[in-house]
């Protein structure tokens, strides 16, 4: 049984504002980061700051449905900002803050609403009509299977479900869930762009903000998910083998110094104490050294921190050196390390 969806009206989209239907109540249509900062546009971008914070610090984004204008545009505003933040963690904390605050408000929505937020995903969603079968709603196997891939738990599991003519049973709050993680995927996909376009001064340093504001609430390693101390010995053999010639002050292929600098920033070392390492170097530039690091930290430039090569591109550079039986199941050194350090932690 389908019901009538209903229309969304502008105070829905402020609560929504990544639905397709946003586009028709935009304050500026068509809005460029240039116009971002705009005098006239500042209670926008105020705005979109306060939700990237308030994701950052309670992992949910409020809704400030007074001002439905602001509200709505400052979604967009908001992606603007995460992504000028080069940071991979705030880009998921935002997109999981905005669908948890969904999720929230998606359980207290009549089903007609419900069904239209179904629709502007897609989804093949109806209304359970046999009241011995105590839920609300059936889903395609095929769009339930599509969100649940990375939900925990045995009770999401295909097998533990109630089916019906490819249809799965979901309960009111199971169906806000896993609109919420369709959600999630939608904004998390917005921050995918391969070239980052130019940034204007003002959104930098809003964006600078930003990253400092997570790592005093998250800490730098914690938001990479590894442990606060540097754990040696939990390098992979690759990293091993460039620190311990570092170290010594041996010579590093261009793309080694790359691979090891890229690694120990990941994993929390300070940008100083990477520039340490290389002073036993026969051609350290204190100044061409410290450029190239902090360069590489995401400190300069285009503020975009770099992470290591891949095993395959290694060992196609001649950097991957005695590898373990663990290499052979991970494609990255970070993922070498994340492994390895909780076994030591």
């Amino acid at each position: 049984m389908q019901l009538a969806t209903a229309q969304f009206a502008k105070n829905d989209i402020a609560k929504y504002p990544f639905l397709k239907a946003a586009t028709r109540y935009m304050k500026v249509p068509n809005l460029e980061i240039e116009d971002l900062t705009r005098p006239e546009l500042e209670e926008i971008l105020k705005r979109a700051e306060e939700r990237v914070e308030e994701a950052i610090l309670y992992a949910r984004v409020s809704r400030e449905l007074k001002n439905e204008d602001i509200e709505i545009s400052s979604y967009p505003a908001a992606i603007v900002l995460v992504t000028a933040t080069g940071s991979s963690f705030i880009k998921k904390r935002y997109a999981l803050a905005e669908a948890k605050q969904a999720y929230e408000d998606l359980k207290g929505e009549p089903h007609k609403k419900i069904f239209k937020f179904a629709e502007n995903f897609e989804w093949k969603l109806m209304l359970n009509s046999d009241h011995e079968i105590p839920f609300e709603f059936m889903l395609s196997f095929t769009d339930y299977l599509k969100n649940t891939a990375h939900l925990r738990g045995k009770t999401w599991k295909l097998v533990n479900r109630l089916l019906s003519n490819g249809n799965v049973y979901l309960t009111r709050n199971e169906t806000a869930r896993l609109l919420s993680e369709e959600i999630r995927k939608y904004i998390e996909k917005k921050f995918e762009a391969k070239e980052l376009p130019k940034f204007p001064p003002r959104i930098m340093e809003i964006a600078e903000k930003i990253n400092k504001l997570s790592i005093e609430k998250i800490g730098k390693s914690e938001m990479k998910g590894f442990p606060k101390a540097i754990v040696q010995t939990a390098f992979p053999p690759c990293i091993k083998n460039l620190y311990q010639a570092a170290s010594a002050g041996r010579h590093l292929s261009h793309i080694g110094r790359f691979t090891l600098t890229s690694f120990l920033i990941n994993i929390g070392m300070p940008s100083e104490n990477v520039i340490e390492l290389f002073k036993t170097f026969s051609d350290y530039n204190e100044r061409m050294t410290r450029y190239q690091v902090e360069h590489i930290a995401g400190e300069r430039g285009s503020r975009t921190r770099y992470i290591p090569p891949k095993c395959n591109t290694l060992k196609t550079h001649g950097v991957c050196t005695n590898p373990s039986e663990l290499c052979q199941r991970v494609r990255h050194p970070l993922a070498y390390y994340r492994k390895e350090s909780k076994q030591h932690g």
